[in-house]
C-alpha cells in the first residue's frame, strides 16, 4: 500500500491528458491556433437554456441540492423522451442524472465491477472508458472492430477475448473516435451473444442525435433487462461545461448505481439540470437541428480535404497516418503539428492504434476548423 508521499500505483501508472500532452504549448504559441483535439463544440447552448437564463426568481432554491437521483421534472422528461425514442416503457425510476456521461459511466463501473472483473470494450473507443474501468479495479479488454466486415467477425472478436472474468461488453455508437455508426446487425449479434454468456451491455449513445448516414440502433429495446445506456447533454446540446448526463437502466440497477454516484459527485449541478430540462423543449430541438446541419457540413469538408471516408455520425475523423510517419512516430508528428499551431489527439488513446490520429471537426469555429484541417492536409501531403 502506498504511503506518504506516494499515490496509488494504479493511478500513478495512468497517463495524463489522453487528448493531448502538448495542449499547454498553445498558450504561448505566437500565431493562429487550431485546437482540434477535444470533443466539444464552438456553439453556445440555445437561448433560454444557458446558465445566464437560470434566474433565482424563476427557480427558487436553484443553488441548493436536489435529490441525488436528479431533479424530478428532469427525470420525468428524460423518461418520456427515452420511451418515445426507443419504444421501451421507461419511468423516472429507470433514470439517474449524472455529472456528465463520464460521471454516469464511472458510477456504473463502481456499481457493477468487483476487483479483477473484465469489461470487453469495442475499439477504437472513447479514451476515458478504459481508465474508468481501471479506477474501479476492473480490467479493460479491447476488442478491435475496425477490421470487421460483418457481424460474424464481430462476434468472433468478442468471443476470442471473453474469459470467466468477463462481466460486460461496452459499445459506443455513433462512435468516438471513428465516426462509424454500427449496423443494427452488429448490435443485435452482440446482444444475442451477451445473453448466451450472461453479460451486461454498457451502451454509450451520447452522439445519438448526430447520425449523418444510416440509422442509430438503440441497444435497450433489444435487451432492456441487461442494458445500461449512457447519454449526455454535453454532446446533444452543447452543454459540456454544465456536467449533466444520464443513465437509463433497470430500476434495480439504478438503485445500485445511485449509491456510487451519491458517494462520488452526490448530484449533478442543480442549475445545470434546470437548463437541461429547458433543452428538452422546442429551443433544444431547434438547436440540435442547426448543429446537425453545421456538423455534417464540417465533417464532410474535413473528410474530403483529408481524403478519407465521410463520417457516418459523431464529430470525429480517425486517420491512419502510418505512411506519413518518420522514426519518431505519431509523437513526432504531433510535435511538428503543434509547431504549426495545430493540436489533434493521438490514436493510442483510443486503443492499440499507434499510427492513427483523431480530429474533432466541431470544437472550434468553422473557419478555424477548416484552416486547421488544411494545415493537417498540407503536412500529410509532404
Amino acid at each position: 500500500m502506498p504511503k506518504f508521499p506516494m499515490a496509488s500505483p494504479l493511478v500513478s501508472a495512468m497517463g495524463g491528458n489522453p487528448y493531448s500532452a502538448l495542449a499547454h504549448r498553445l498558450a504561448t504559441f505566437d500565431g493562429r491556433t487550431f485546437p482540434l483535439h477535444v470533443g466539444d463544440t464552438w456553439m453556445e447552448p440555445a437561448v433560454g437554456t444557458r446558465q445566464e437564463d437560470i434566474r433565482v426568481a424563476d427557480h427558487p432554491g436553484v443553488h441548493k441540492y436536489v435529490s441525488p437521483q436528479g431533479y424530478r421534472p428532469l427525470l420525468e422528461a428524460i423518461a418520456a423522451r427515452v420511451a418515445s425514442r426507443t419504444g421501451v416503457k421507461t419511468t423516472w425510476e429507470n433514470v439517474l442524472v449524472t455529472a456528465g456521461g463520464t460521471g454516469g459511466l464511472g458510477a456504473v463501473a463502481g456499481a457493477m465491477l468487483s476487483p479483477g472483473d473484465e469489461v470487453l470494450i469495442a475499439a477504437p473507443h472513447w479514451p476515458l472508458i478504459a481508465g474508468i474501468v481501471r479506477i474501479f479495479h476492473g480490467k479493460p479488454v479491447r476488442v478491435p472492430l475496425d477490421q470487421c466486415a460483418d457481424e460474424g467477425q464481430v462476434i468472433q472478436a468478442f468471443e476470442a477475448r471473453r474469459t470467466e472474468r468477463t462481466v460486460a461488453a461496452y459499445l459506443n455508437t455513433p462512435n468516438n473516435p471513428t465516426g462509424v455508426v454500427y449496423p443494427r446487425e452488429w448490435i443485435q449479434a452482440v446482444v444475442n451473444w451477451s445473453e448466451q454468456h450472461g453479460l451486461w451491455l454498457w451502451s454509450d449513445e451520447v452522439y445519438e442525435d448526430y447520425v449523418y448516414e444510416g440509422v442509430h440502433t438503440y441497444v435497450r429495446p433489444l435487451a432492456p433487462e441487461r442494458t445500461i445506456s449512457a447519454f449526455s447533454f454535453s454532446k446533444a446540446y452543447g452543454m459540456a461545461g454544465n456536467r449533466v448526463g444520464y443513465i437509463v437502466a433497470p430500476r434495480d440497477v439504478i438503485r445500485h448505481v445511485l449509491k456510487v454516484s451519491t458517494h462520488t459527485f452526490y448530484s449533478a449541478p442543480t442549475s445545470s439540470q434546470v437548463a437541461a430540462l429547458r433543452a428538452l423543449g422546442p429551443a433544444g430541438d431547434a438547436w440540435v437541428a442547426e448543429a446537425f446541419d453545421k456538423y455534417r457540413t464540417l465533417g464532410r469538408m474535413a473528410a474530403d480535404t483529408l481524403g478519407v471516408s465521410r463520417p457516418q455520425g459523431s464529430t470525429f475523423l480517425f486517420l491512419d497516418v502510418a505512411s506519413r510517419l518518420d522514426a519518431r512516430g505519431v509523437p513526432g508528428m504531433l510535435e511538428d503539428l503543434v509547431s504549426r499551431g495545430l493540436l489533434i489527439a493521438p490514436g493510442g488513446s483510443f486503443g492499440d492504434y499507434p499510427t492513427h490520429v483523431r480530429v474533432c471537426f466541431t470544437c472550434a469555429p468553422p473557419e478555424v476548423v477548416e484552416e486547421g484541417v488544411h494545415v493537417l492536409a498540407d503536412y500529410l501531403s509532404r
